[in-house]
């Protein structure tokens, strides 16, 4: 099993880890670049997403089901990195308050969501889902905000893809991302 200290660790140093098959054989990555939302004037919330968010359909709460956000991350048709061991491991991280999920209710059913990992002022975003229209996008709006109000400085997202880049996610070289990394650990922030 992955022990905390070996996820911690490895996260400390720009380092995270991935389920490779159905061997859950795990695969350590570091991504060049890497992808991170900004915490400041730069995110940006899509116009459409913004009319959602005015209608104010979602209660959302923080670290209310962790295991069960990650199970429901679990559900991909294209499959997932997602293994037993890593939901293990991540669960124990959560005991420990290393680990965090922001969930999306719906007429108190869970909807959306996703989890992620922090360390100082840095939160590294692992996976989100959605069974309702923005759902995952409103749980990552409200994760936002919730770091911002924290102090955090570094939001990490691993790699871009289209649906992150619609909230303004920017590709930095791996040498400014692990100077960003030092200085965001060495902050006392707490979720």
């Amino acid at each position: 099993m992955l022990t905390p200290e070996v996820l911690i660790g490895a996260y400390c140093r720009g380092i995270f880890p991935m389920a490779m098959d159905k061997r859950d054989e795990i695969g350590w990555f570091s991504p060049d670049p890497r992808a991170v939302i900004p915490l400041d004037d730069h995110f940006h919330v899509p116009h459409g997403l913004r009319r959602a968010l005015k209608k104010n359909q979602f209660t959302v709460t923080f670290d209310f089901e962790f295991e069960r956000v990650m199970r429901e991350c679990c559900k991909r048709p294209e499959g997932t990195w997602i293994s037993e061991e890593i939901v293990a491991s991540y669960c124990q991280l959560h005991q420990l308050g290393f680990a965090h999920s922001v969930e999306m209710r719906l007429e108190g059913k869970l909807v959306g969501g996703l989890y992620g990992v922090h360390i100082g002022g840095a939160f590294f975003g692992e996976s989100m889902f959605h069974r309702a229209t923005d759902a995952s996008k409103v749980a990552l709006v409200a994760l936002v905000e919730r770091l911002r109000d924290r102090g955090f400085a570094l939001l990490d997202t691993q790699w871009q893809t289209p649906h992150l880049a619609q909230f303004g996610t920017m590709e930095i070289p791996r040498c400014e991302y692990l100077r960003l990394l030092k200085r965001s650990i060495e902050l006392d922030c707490t979720f």
